[in-house]
């Protein structure tokens, strides 16, 4: 499975739709694209197992240069168009990156970079970059003579500290060779040649690359927004009668607080798989979804790492609520102690997959010995339990945890809690430093209105959780902020919030 597969049988089908204007690129001009860029890539010298950085928006771009190379045998660099100059910068040298190719988007950080690297722009102009388009034209458009596969090498979004590269295994493989996220999505998700998958994400992130990438082999159809919105996005669903698609739970919450008259505008009945991960969904939220599409909201937990991976079908979760799934894959799932002593069901501990392939951390060999327990089992450093069927239940990060008073406290379930109070849009918990108890939970919330924030909300939000969470888990200090630090996939920023309340005063909350 292969687009250049899919380009001989299929050639005028669309690999790609962008949402917002309807432009189509079919598998034709992808596999075109792809074997220009390839041969591009070899004209400047790269080997198989060299290193090249994409530094884009979500543009058509991403999948000529991501499959040309690809069939290269490169490790691509996947670098959020978020990130500062200082910060890319960082990841080029890190990663040892030879060519960058960026968007002209992004020029006004990509011309201040100062890493001594290629430079390619695509999109318009940027100072001291050549012209991607205009290179990659003079390029035939027939497939390089020594096509090896390569593969992402993605660097996490720091929402713990600085991103961290993640180097897959080395490999000579073909082209085609069937990677095992080709046959969960066939397999378990039900994906295909008639998929129409709608790709709400950055492209950057490991999930929207690696699933975008998936639906091409399969011979699908993606269907990319620039970037999420609500309305957007459902509207996009009916529009080009998307089946499939990825979300994360800010998405879900962020649609059901839209007005009811524009929930019902729209026609969803195309939706057979709305597949969902990053963190952990609360109940309530999920429910709604279900009441609201239909049992099609599956769900999945797995790491850039690609260690593992655990699913479960709407059908399951319903007599499962909170549940993440059980192992599929290679891979089978542990729960153990500090020591590595696997625990019993029900027994709250680190969660570990044995059996799938290895990975290691870029430049940084004691985190690499510290993902793996005294059996070689790894883990991504998540929190928690199984039941008597191999079901996973996620508590929260290792490293989110609060202890106040000596007693440990996970945000997960607080954060579920209170992002269910019809006033609040989104939250974040977090550990600030106390006196008394070591640390005082902490909820910072952005309310739907922030007019409403102040003292009558803040009662409001503590009663809402006193309903529910005992007295030590209830926050003790409640703050409003306009917008959370979060990563265009949803993922939260915990560090810069943290930081904020352990000393560092340059970005307060307001």
């Amino acid at each position: 499975m292969h687009p250049s597969v899919h380009a001989k049988a299929n050639p005028d089908k669309p690999a790609l739709i962008v949402a917002e204007t309807g432009a189509v690129m079919t598998y034709a001009e992808l596999d075109a694209a792809s074997n220009r860029a390839a041969q591009l890539y070899r004209a400047h010298g790269l080997i198989a197992g060299d290193r090249i950085a994409l530094f884009l928006e979500n543009i058509p771009d991403w999948f000529a240069l991501v499959w040309g190379a690809q069939r290269s045998g490169l490790l691509f660099v996947a670098v959020s168009s978020k990130l500062t100059a200082a910060e890319v910068d960082y990841i080029l040298a890190d990663s040892g990156a030879k060519m960058l190719v960026a968007d002209a988007a992004l020029g006004h950080v990509a011309s201040a970079l100062t890493t001594p690297i290629e430079r390619f722009a695509v999109g318009g102009a940027i100072l001291g970059f050549a012209d991607w388009h205009a290179a990659s034209a003079a390029m035939p458009d027939t497939p390089i003579a020594d096509e090896s596969a390569g593969a992402p090498m993605l660097y996490s979004s720091g929402t713990t500290g600085r991103p961290k590269g993640i180097v897959p295994p080395p490999g000579d493989k073909a082209i085609d060779t069937v990677p095992a996220l080709a046959m969960i999505a066939q397999g378990f998700f039900g994906l295909g040649a008639d998929t129409v998958y709608l790709s709400t994400a950055p492209l950057y992130h490991a999930a929207p690359l690696a699933w975008t990438t998936t639906v091409q082999r399969l011979g699908g159809t993606v269907v990319m927004m620039a970037k999420f919105d609500a309305e957007a996005a459902i509207s996009a669903i009916e529009r080009y009668r998307c089946n499939a698609g990825q979300f994360v739970p800010t998405h879900f919450v962020r649609m059901l607080k839209l007005p009811e008259a524009v929930r019902a505008r729209y026609d969803l009945s195309s939706m057979k798989v709305a597949i969902h991960a990053a963190a952990p969904c609360p109940v309530p939220v999920k429910r709604a979804m279900i009441d609201w599409w239909g049992p099609v909201i599956d769900e999945y937990y797995a790491g850039s790492e690609g260690n593992g991976f655990t699913a479960i079908k709407a059908a399951a979760w319903l007599d499962r609520p909170g549940s993440v799934g059980h192992a599929i894959g290679e891979a089978t799932l542990h729960i153990c102690d500090e020591e590595g002593n696997e625990l019993p069901p029900r027994r709250e501990g680190l969660v570990y997959f044995k059996g799938q392939r290895q990975f290691e951390y870029h430049n940084d060999p004691a985190k690499t010995a510290e993902s793996r327990n005294r059996h070689g089992w790894t883990t991504l450093g998540d929190v928690g339990w199984v039941d008597e069927d191999g079901f996973l239940y996620l508590t929260d990060r290792k490293s989110f945890m609060i202890i106040s008073g000596g007693v440990n406290i996970y945000p997960q379930e607080i954060e579920n809690r209170i992002i269910t109070h019809p006033r609040v849009a989104d939250v974040a918990v977090i550990g600030a430093p106390d006196p008394e108890m070591g640390e005082r939970v902490v909820a910072v919330v952005q309310p739907v209105d922030m007019a409403e924030a102040g003292p009558a909300l803040v009662e409001e939000i503590t009663a809402w959780c006193r309903a529910e969470l005992s007295g030590i888990k209830t926050p003790r200090q409640i703050d409003f902020t306009a917008e959370l630090p979060r990563h265009a996939t949803g993922k939260l920023y915990k560090r810069l919030l943290r930081d904020q309340y352990w000393g560092n005063k340059e970005s307060r909350i307001v």
